[in-house]
């Protein structure tokens, strides 16, 4: 205790903001010293399963805590709440947020547990100009009529929201005027049809619509995001992605998506240097005459019946192609059709740059055969092809080994490993 007594209060500080808050505020009866110095950790973590307390012991815990606390600047403010949460507390202590200047929030409801809607004071996203980082798991926003505002917010992550309407979406997102990064997990009865992101300022976004939700042509997403570096996107659920305006500043890309025009995201991110695909079609992947000339980087999904299709596309449309990963990322409960024929002419990224090629869970069939065979027998660049098969069988990983040992190799330094 006498080592820790040495230490420097800044150092001090910065071990208590590691602890939950139960924890800091115990701290309070070890010495004179530190009988207020938890009064002044930045970072405050309220998790009301921790030590199994109970709810009302917590909920009067958090108020005298929050009032007494003295720190200039709360960096943190994080509450993790379920079980028998009163939806009135998690206002009161948002709005003391909000008066405390908060730099990041982080309110998580675990909805398993509590069934109550938890519905956000308007302070919050009216009043909240010092805010950061903010982010809300399974909370009710309601409508205002004043103006929306988070001039000082860089990151907001949104899990399972409810939202008044499309238009407020719109006008929430639209008033963020700085936000870098933005993290949206739909909730199927979110009350959006048409999520609407414009938002010029911002550099990753991941969209995933909910597992949940009835597939419905007509919900989807809408993107004005120019400044964007990074984008994923999962949707197994609705019908479409459109992307208002090109992204020429696109860095990387995850698209996981079941749309029957995914065009629409694909013919706006050329620019990316770095592609991670699972789609259901090639013939709409993207448009006639696009190139993806940046890119060096792909990772292809095979669990649909269109990939090898696709796969040609994208080989003849990416002149500087250097790594490729080809891996099947979903189980299909239904057995793909494949139909594979050898192009009249070999891509240039074939030929000229492609260095690396792995593929995770091989099966060996014809159709796999003959891409491996293909892309061994014309890749002059290639020095490694990493092929990874989830057979048991040992007789048919043998087999298969001896197939891709016997393929010829156009470079000569290329090395095989089957695994």
């Amino acid at each position: 205790m006498d080592f820790i007594n040495q230490l420097p209060e800044a150092l001090l500080l910065r071990i208590l903001s590691l602890l939950p808050a139960k924890d800091v505020v115990a701290t309070m009866v070890l010495s004179k010293r530190w009988e207020l110095l938890w009064t002044l950790v930045p970072k405050l973590i309220y998790d009301d399963s921790y030590q199994n307390i109970e709810y009302g012991s917590f909920s009067r815990f958090v108020d005298k805590s929050l009032l007494l606390h003295e720190a200039p600047v709360i960096e943190i403010l994080c509450f993790k709440l379920g079980r028998r949460c009163d939806a009135a507390d998690i206002s009161v202590w948002t709005r003391t947020a909000v008066k405390r200047c908060v730099r990041c929030l982080i309110v998580d409801i675990d909805c398993s547990s509590s069934k109550i809607p938890f519905i956000l004071p308007k302070s919050l996203y009216t009043g909240c100009t010092m805010l950061v980082t903010l982010k809300l798991n399974s909370v009710v926003i309601l409508e205002v009529s004043s103006l929306v505002s988070f001039p000082s917010l860089k990151t907001l992550s949104l899990s399972s929201v409810r939202y008044p309407n499309d238009a407020f979406v719109k006008r929430l997102l639209s008033n963020c005027l700085v936000l870098e990064a933005l993290l949206v997990e739909r909730d199927p009865n979110d009350n959006v049809t048409i999520f609407t992101v414009i938002v010029h300022s911002l550099k990753s976004l991941f969209l995933r619509e909910s597992p949940k939700s009835v597939k419905n042509d007509a919900r989807g997403f809408v993107i004005d995001a120019p400044s964007l570096e990074c984008l994923d996107i999962v949707d197994h659920k609705g019908g479409f992605c459109i992307i208002e305006n090109d992204m020429p500043k696109i860095v990387k890309a995850d698209v996981d998506v079941l749309y029957v025009h995914p065009g629409k995201i694909l013919g706006s991110i050329t620019s990316a240097k770095r592609l991670h695909l699972c789609l259901s079609t090639s013939k709409n992947a993207y448009p006639v005459g696009s190139v993806f000339h940046r890119l060096v980087h792909l990772r292809l999904c095979t669990c649909e019946t269109e990939w090898l299709n696709l796969l040609m596309r994208i080989l003849i449309d990416s002149p500087k192609l250097r790594e490729l990963i080809l891996e099947k990322y979903h189980e299909q409960p239904y057995e793909a059709s494949l139909c594979w024929s050898e192009p009249s002419s070999i891509p240039e990224c074939v030929i000229s740059s492609l260095e690396t090629l792995e593929w995770v869970k091989y099966e060996g069939t014809e159709e796999e055969k003959d891409v491996s065979t293909f892309i061994l027998r014309n890749a002059k660049c290639l020095k490694k092809a990493t092929i990874s098969s989830n057979s048991n069988d040992p007789n048919k990983k043998l087999q298969m080994l001896k197939e891709l040992s016997s393929s010829p190799r156009r470079s000569p330094t290329c090395q095989l490993i089957f695994d």
